[in-house]
């Protein structure tokens, strides 16, 4: 860059450096979740509670959809979908997408709507899914707690974040054999190189694939 300045401003005849290459910083791989530590987190919330109830519909609809944690923060009672089997996410840009939900994250989330949102509304009529405290969404700072809290009670040691949910998410499927250009499709990316990423987790299933058709395996 120095280099750059210099011949831009005519104090050197020519760029030296202009042959050479930026260094690359290395990728780190993102954090996932077990299959098993995923169950022990959404098994953890006491259903007996109302803040269980609802602490266990944010973390299954987290994990089923792999939105982000701000797409989940304003999602409205207009984005379920539960009887046909999907939720609208509104993500970067104001893109909407549409994205599948299971039967296990749509009866953690019918059993939060009938038992537990009631008594959090506490009169009130707003059409976030998880409202807060006051008239707005519960926040992103609020969610990110839920899960800290949850994940001790479950006995997960390491810290992990909304994102590693996400993460946990399109990595599972891609192990259990999904498409990538679905996974992309979605998370939402934008590039189909950002979803790649998780091929390089991937690596139980790939060696399974090399030992089943690689004829010197």
């Amino acid at each position: 860059m120095l280099f750059r300045f210099l011949w831009a401003e005519g104090k050197v005849p020519e760029n030296a450096t202009s042959l050479l290459e930026s260094p690359k910083l290395a990728k780190h791989l993102p954090e996932v979740m077990t299959e098993r530590e995923v169950t022990a987190l959404l098994a953890a919330p006491d259903p007996g509670r109302i803040s269980g109830l609802r602490d266990r519909a944010i973390l299954e609809l987290l994990y089923a959809t792999g939105a982000r944690v701000s797409e989940v923060s304003r999602m409205t009672l207009g984005s379920l979908h539960l009887d046909l089997g999907y939720v609208r996410c509104l993500g970067k840009g104001s893109k909407e997408r549409i994205v599948p939900v299971g039967d296990h994250a749509a009866a953690a989330i019918r059993e939060y709507l009938a038992s537990a949102r009631p008594m959090l509304l506490r009169g009130r009529n707003v059409e976030w899914l998880f409202p807060g405290a006051r008239s707005g969404p519960l926040t992103r700072k609020a969610i990110w707690q839920i899960l800290k809290k949850t994940a001790l009670k479950a006995g997960i040691g390491r810290r992990i974040s909304p994102h590693t949910l996400r993460h946990s998410f399109a990595t599972h499927l891609l192990e259990h054999g999904a498409d990538l250009r679905a996974i992309q499709e979605m998370l939402g990316h934008a590039d189909i190189a950002t979803t790649q990423l998780y091929t390089h987790m991937d690596r139980s299933r790939l060696k399974a694939v090399h030992r089943k058709f690689h004829p010197r395996a």
